[in-house]
């Protein structure tokens, strides 16, 4: 009701042009119907929609449909003709605005708006105004639905399935009710009552197990730019081997993320930086964090932001983090962001508007977005940026412990249905001294190919051979990750 009012005031203020940037064009039409009718007297202004198909229509009286002046040329001449108030609604006019006639016909009929008070109503989901137009108008925004607008949307759909199936009701979990719900919020009034509708007449119920589908088709309908990925199911990542003190961290501050009531008195947990050597872990300790929470992953890439022409890689940044801000509560996970905010060879400028955005969003965000940024060498990051406040907590993750190595060996002969009885893991454990994780996996599976080339059950022996034809990171980059270790170790704290 209040954007209702503010809609009114602009149409009374007298300004020749309303420009609404909205994908929701019925809403539109019903909220300008609904103000049209309700004026009365001298007040009273016809209202009439073009479009390039139908043409011009009077839309506030029924009236019998009739094509006329369809061509964009053709309606402004009519309207600058006309010699009474009116308000006239051009529906995807974007294109034309870049035709001197056009602009030159609606700044006639601006000029003229004293005399006559015709107003032109500009919706489309991309509007940009010439400049020698902008002087004649106004903006306004629509906002999306509200959680109240949303329950009754999904209310609305329960009943209509009751009508269109006579004698069956849609069970409802209540649970279930209010995630789906809430999970709605960011979406434009019809995205949201056909998601409402694709969850409850698949089954004619409300489930827990309609969310992972709304959730997806959520994300799919805001993630046009394709630079995130999402993963909804993310229990699973919780089942990392090692990371204990990371795990401890996350789980203490896991009721003030939730908003728990008892932790109403906790601030939020913004987020960590997780450094360390490649291949032991970051990755999956931010899938872990997202399993740990509860909430579905988001994934940034940098490398898809990037935009050749000037002003998109910060629109597509901007646009990421505005759908990370919808899909809340979520955890964004930032891969090796060094890449994306310490520079790119020439383009160092967009490099620092691109920091500036991120941190402006940082600072400014009220979502329950937490981030999760990973890095190789914190060297290149500006200070702004890992400076105290921006995360709560800088990680290091290092080259696993014996019990760490054990554990991952454990869980990756498991995954590949071995026998760990079979195995020798703690001796295994230990002469991996100075692997990481992703080279203990590598030694399994290149052990499994070498057992089954000998046609022979994967043993100790397999894997032993492996490690010994290995030459880890940690041997080959010595310098660089003793180098690496020493800054860490009084800077950041351990994941282990």
């Amino acid at each position: 009701m209040d954007r209702r009012h503010d809609l009114e005031l602009i149409l009374r203020s007298r300004t020749p042009i309303v420009v609404i940037e909205s994908e929701d064009e019925a809403r539109m039409l019903e909220l300008l119907q609904s103000i049209a009718l309700s004026r009365s007297g001298d007040d009273y202004a016809p209202l009439f929609r073009w479009t390039i198909t139908d043409g011009l229509q009077r839309i506030d009286i029924s009236l019998e449909p009739q094509t006329l002046n369809s061509q964009p040329t053709d309606v402004l001449r009519h309207i600058r003709a006309v010699t009474k108030p009116a308000i006239y609604v051009l529906l995807d006019f974007h294109p034309f605005l870049e035709d001197p006639v056009h602009v030159r016909l609606i700044k006639d009929i601006c000029i003229q708006y004293r005399n006559v008070a015709r107003q032109l109503i500009l919706i489309s989901h991309k509007l940009r105004l010439p400049n020698e137009l902008e002087s004649f108008s106004a903006r306004f925004d629509l906002d999306l639905p509200s959680e109240e607008e949303r329950a009754r949307i999904v209310k609305r759909t329960v009943n209509d399935y009751s009508e269109d199936y006579p004698g069956q009701r849609v069970q409802v979990d209540q649970k279930a009710h209010d995630l789906l719900v809430q999970n709605l919020a960011g979406l434009t009034y019809g995205d949201t009552e056909r998601l409402a509708r694709n969850a409850i007449y698949v089954d004619g119920a409300i489930t827990k197990s309609d969310l992972p589908g709304v959730m997806q088709a959520k994300y799919e309908l805001l993630n046009r730019g394709g630079a995130l990925q999402f993963e909804y199911d993310t229990a699973s990542f919780s089942d990392v081997g090692g990371l204990a003190r990371l795990k401890h961290w996350l789980k203490q501050r896991r009721p003030a993320f939730e908003k728990d009531v008892s932790a109403s008195h906790l601030d939020p947990p913004k987020g960590i930086l997780l450094l360390g050597i490649q291949g032991c872990g970051k990755s999956l300790a931010a899938k872990a964090t997202a399993g740990i929470f509860g909430v579905p992953l988001l994934r940034l890439d940098f490398g898809a932001i990037y935009d050749k022409y000037h002003g998109e890689t910060e629109r597509k940044l901007r646009e990421s983090l505005k759908t990370a801000d919808v899909m809340s509560p979520c955890v964004l996970w930032i891969d090796e962001i060094e890449k994306g905010i310490a520079g790119r060879g020439g383009e160092t400028g967009t490099s620092q508007r691109v920091l500036g955005s991120f941190l402006t969003w940082m600072a400014e965000r009220k979502s329950q977005v937490f981030i999760v940024a990973t890095a190789n060498d914190i060297s290149t990051l500006p200070p702004e940026l890992v400076r105290k406040g921006r995360f709560d907590e800088i990680f290091f993750v290092d080259l696993p412990g014996a019990e760490v190595r054990a554990a991952i060996l454990a869980i990756h002969l498991s995954s590949r249905k071995q026998r760990l009885a079979d195995i020798n893991v703690s001796g295994l454990a230990k002469a991996m001294k100075g692997f990481s994780g992703a080279e203990i996996e590598q030694a399994v599976v290149s052990a499994l190919y070498a057992a089954h080339a000998k046609g022979q059950p994967l043993a100790t022996e397999h894997i032993l051979e492996e490690i010994r034809q290995t030459r880890p990171l940690s041997v080959v980059m010595r310098e660089k990750i003793s180098t690496m270790r020493e800054w860490a170790a009084g800077r950041t704290v351990p994941c282990d």
